[in-house]
């Protein structure tokens, strides 16, 4: 087993280290004639927008159990010494989390975004307690992912109901047209649970909350930037983000070891398609 699978592929990686990999950081938009779930507005929206939100896929009793579960998880993290964002990577230890990765009403969605051979490769709860004071600064994902071209995407899937109050999610709408933008490392002081901060958000597009009721789910781009500000509420807000990508997409360090083949195949045999564990 590789040196990255050991350490469960580290979330975060060192800039130097993503500076060595040549990556195709712009954004590649949708042409697809013919989605099957999504409307052709929703694919025009994710091009010029770089997100589309407000998808359902789980009813209200179906995301209740997940959310008993996940209640179950977080307990057993907090206990063995983590805490309510350290649990990543969750499909590779988690059968149940490997089954929400799977979800066809979710990949379906991915699907008429991404192509027909869809890779699930990412998965990462993001749990905000109340009155936890922390924030997730103005990010992209494609800053931490070596990955190459960006056609990949990550769906936010509300556990608990998310709005402004607690904290939700929030887009620059059409700043994933920017390209790959100078971020600053982030220092203690700023409480922020990302180690980057882009700076001067406002002159790459519009802010938009990404308000969900639990069962509901986002998507948007690699290059859209997102962040979130600390959860000042009575309530928690817990969602869980997961990863996608053509199966075109290289990725180096190891990363295709994290693959699902949740749609299609992968004709190349780059991604793993890595099996559940029977283990909840």
């Amino acid at each position: 087993m590789s040196s990255a699978l050991k350490s469960e592929f580290k979330a975060v990686l060192d800039q130097s280290d993503l500076a060595s990999i040549p990556r195709d950081l712009r954004f590649h938009p949708t042409v697809n004639d013919h989605p099957a779930v999504l409307t052709a507005d929703q694919i025009r929206q994710f091009n010029e927008q770089g997100y589309i939100r407000g998808l359902r896929a789980f009813d209200d009793e179906e995301i209740a159990t997940i959310r008993e579960y996940f209640d179950n998880l977080l307990a057993r993290v907090i206990a063995s010494g983590g805490d309510s964002y350290s649990i990543s990577s969750a499909h590779l230890k988690y059968g149940r989390v490997w089954d929400i990765l799977c979800e066809q009403r979710i990949v379906a969605a991915v699907n008429d975004l991404i192509g027909p051979n869809v890779i699930g490769w990412g998965s990462h709860f993001f749990c905000k307690m109340p009155h936890d004071g922390k924030k997730v600064a103005w990010h992209q994902d494609a800053s931490y992912w070596p990955l190459t071209p960006s056609r990949a995407v990550t769906v936010w899937l509300a556990i608990d109901d998310a709005d402004v109050r607690n904290a939700c999610m929030r887009f620059v709408a059409g700043s994933h047209h920017h390209g790959h933008m100078t971020f600053r490392p982030s220092d203690s002081a700023e409480h922020n649970v990302l180690n980057q901060t882009i700076d001067n958000v406002e002159q790459y597009g519009t802010f938009v909350d990404d308000c969900l009721k639990a069962g509901e789910f986002s998507i948007h781009s690699d290059l859209l930037l997102h962040g979130s500000e600390a959860n000042e509420s009575d309530r928690r807000r817990c969602g869980l983000t997961l990863r996608y990508a053509s199966a075109d997409v290289r990725a180096h360090m190891d990363w295709n070891q994290k693959g699902v083949w949740v749609r299609g195949s992968d004709p190349s045999g780059h991604w793993s398609n890595r099996e559940r564990l029977a283990n909840d």
